[in-house]
């Protein structure tokens, strides 16, 4: 079958830079799944993605979809005919329904009796034909939140469409995309090209684009261009070192067709303010790159990406530098003023501040979190006074003036305004690690002190929230209690905290009055060891893992994790499938036999059979061992160890029958399967993995 290069071009006014890529990919996305569904071959499918402009090509797609095989059944051959061998009601209608004669059809024998059918050979579309529909089904799927129209249009997109591209080869496929007629013209650049320009075939696409157009549509590309350019005009203009951040990096890039990165200047003086006060506001509001000494240090120096060659960067330059002025002016006042008060006489304001209506204001929330804060920073070795001076303070730089303008600023200020006041060094910490970790992979807290800060606000939140039958659902998650649960558990983890969860949850919920569900900190517990699933899932370990942890119910995040960690490396032992289905068996055994009603205790003269008399000695040997590594929660150790009963485990179900004749020794068997079981239960329930078939 023939193939040819397909291209598809919107052409639009300046598309939301942050919704850029995602609508690109999305584009993407949309046509490879519909080319998938029509059984239309093709092969590479590559996107770009301009501020004015979505593309996507498609190399070697084929000229048609392939020809299909139908074959439709109709009336059983007893009802299709008569006695005497003539065509019935219902073999006639069938036909009729097909455009077809009865001696058109054919017969299909099956296992439950013969059938009239209808088989033909379904002509592929072509694809000239297919592709506006296809096109048309991915916009409509695009992850647009609000569609607009514009003009007299009926048209509806996240920006106006000016123009279409719809090419396969040098063939133009004229069918209405978006309420306009496609072609083979572009516009480039709107300052440097402002003009169309004749793109022949999809192949030439980003060619005619880059040399005639003055537009790099590629969005990679495009991407790696200002990321290299802006680091080498730092090196060479300051012999400093620019700071990317990557989610900057794409929203620059969305905002640019013809990148030429600038450097500008601002006064040192503006350098006395937090450097992460100035990053914000450069960042967020100007989107410019910040530049550093080798050492880290910020210099008074910007990097301002212009969309556009002038022919007098020095006006470009000094435009830029009059912008961010009264920028940073605005947050060296905000600086200023703030210290002039001090966080403590800032905590009254909290109090009209509401957190959640039935659950109080911000002063409520702090002064039960600061009670909660005491608690853990007693159990894991802080000092509780440190966690609950920080915990009242912790909100208090939250209705500065620098906060209430740069929100992100939130508990970074906190820390500076607590230093300038005089606050103990953990304290100050405390105030910006209470937010850590904001994100999945970002930094935890470093000290005591803020650890238990950050654990008990999160914790307030939950119990809270759940207490008054508010859980996330669905999608909805308004105080991100999903991201709480996580960042407790990895602090406990990852800082190795003695904590338990069920104790710590339950101080928490003794902290309300307010709360109208029962048994909240067990509800709050299950959710959050629930979160442990997708935590483990994300290392590469299995849910049967997981499931058999979690089925005895630790509340020690440290412990759940290091038996987890254990059943892991169980699990890779060669002895772990046989064991697995050995305690399933046994798991079985006794719940037939009432369970909990089964006792340990092992009568060793009722002990008949060789291999029940090595069983039990097997047991009672690994008791000995693994016991005080249980205590010791070196699970790992006590696994590979129990891992030796496989083979007197085997022997046992080979040659015994458990369940005896004789009651007493029925018992006796049952309670020595019941010490087996009892000993994995310790760390886990191995049933739950997989056995061997």
């Amino acid at each position: 079958m023939a193939t040819q290069d397909f291209l598809v071009e919107l052409g639009t006014e300046e598309l939301p830079p942050k919704a850029l890529k995602p609508l690109s990919d999305a584009l993407t996305a949309g046509i490879t799944q519909g080319l998938t569904d029509a059984g239309i071959g093709f092969g590479e499918v590559e996107s770009f993605a301009a501020p004015r402009r979505l593309a996507v090509r498609v190399r070697n797609l084929a000229d048609a979809q392939p020809d299909k095989s139908v074959e439709k059944r109709g009336p059983a051959v007893k009802a299709a005919f008569d006695d005497a061998g003539n065509p019935t009601r219902a073999l006639t209608g069938f036909a009729t329904s097909l455009g077809v004669t009865p001696d058109q059809l054919d017969t299909l024998e099956t296992d439950k009796g013969a059938w009239v059918v209808f088989r033909t050979v379904e002509n592929g579309r072509p694809t000239v034909e297919l592709m506006p529909e296809l096109v048309e089904q991915a916009l409509a799927g695009l992850p647009i939140p609000k569609r607009m129209r514009w003009g007299s249009y009926r048209t509806e997109f996240v920006r106006p469409v000016h123009w279409a591209i719809m090419l396969f080869g040098n063939k133009i496929i004229d069918t209405p995309i978006m309420g306009l007629n496609p072609g083979n013209k572009t516009r480039g650049h709107r300052f440097h090209c402002p003009k169309s320009l004749i793109v022949p075939t999809p192949g030439d696409y980003e060619v005619v684009l880059k040399q005639e157009g003055y537009v790099i549509a590629d969005f990679a590309e495009r991407r790696e261009q200002i990321r290299a350019g802006v680091i080498a005009l730092a090196e060479k203009e300051a012999g400093g070192k620019a700071v990317i951040d990557e989610d900057l990096l794409d929203e620059v890039t969305a905002l640019n067709e013809w990148p030429v990165p600038l450097m500008g200047r601002f006064e040192e003086r503006f350098l006395e303010v937090p450097a992460e006060a100035l990053i914000s506001s450069m960042k967020e509001h100007q989107k410019y790159f910040h530049v550093v000494t080798a050492a880290g240090d910020m210099l008074p120096l910007f990097i301002t990406v212009a969309n556009l060659q002038s022919k007098d960067p020095a006006q470009v330059i000094s435009g830029n530098e009059k912008v961010i002025r009264p920028r940073l002016s605005d947050a060296a006042f905000f600086y200023e003023t703030d210290r002039k008060t001090r966080l403590e006489d800032r905590i009254d304001q909290l109090k009209l501040i509401v957190f959640q209506e039935k659950l109080g204001s911000l002063y409520d929330k702090s002064v039960r979190v600061a009670a909660l804060a005491k608690k853990i920073a007693a159990a894991i070795g802080s000092d509780p006074a440190l966690a609950e001076r920080a915990a009242m303070l912790a909100k208090t730089d939250l209705v500065t003036e620098m906060v209430l303008e740069f929100t992100d600023l939130q508990g970074i200020m906190g820390q500076y305004y607590a230093e300038h006041d005089g606050e103990a060094g953990d304290v100050a910490k405390a105030l910006n690690e209470q937010y850590m970790p904001r994100f999945a992979g970002d930094d935890l807290p470093t000290t005591l002190t803020g650890c238990a800060v950050a654990i008990a606000d999160r914790l307030d939140s939950l119990v809270g929230l759940f207490g008054i039958n508010q859980p996330p659902s669905g999608t909805r998650d308004p105080f991100a209690l999903r991201r709480a649960s996580l960042g407790v558990l990895r602090i406990i983890i990852e800082r190795e905290l003695p904590l338990d969860l069920q104790t710590c949850c339950q101080w928490a919920e003794d902290n309300f009055t307010v709360l109208t569900e029962q048994n909240t900190a067990a509800t709050v517990v299950d959710y959050m060891l629930e979160r442990f699933r997708a935590h483990y899932d994300e290392q590469g370990i299995g849910a049967e893992v997981f499931l058999a942890v979690h089925a005895r119910r630790p509340t020690k995040p440290l412990d759940f994790d290091r038996r987890v960690k254990a059943v892991e490396a169980f699990r890779q032992l060669p002895e772990a499938l046989a064991l697995a289905g050995a305690n399933k068996r046994v798991s079985n055994i006794l719940t037939k036999q009432g369970g909990d009603t089964v006792g340990e205790t092992v009568d060793k003269n009722l002990l008949q059979d060789q291999a029940e008399q090595a069983l039990a000695e097997h047991i009672s040997q690994q008791a000995d061992k693994v016991l005080p590594l249980f205590e010791q929660g070196n699970y790992a150790a006590a696994l590979t160890s129990l891992a030796s009963l496989r083979e007197p485990v085997d022997k046992f179900f080979d040659d015994v029958m458990v369940m005896a004749e004789d009651e007493a020794i029925r018992h006796n068997r049952l309670a020595m399967l019941n010490q087996l079981r009892n000993l994995f239960l310790r760390v886990a329930d191995i049933s739950l993995l997989p056995t061997a078939s």
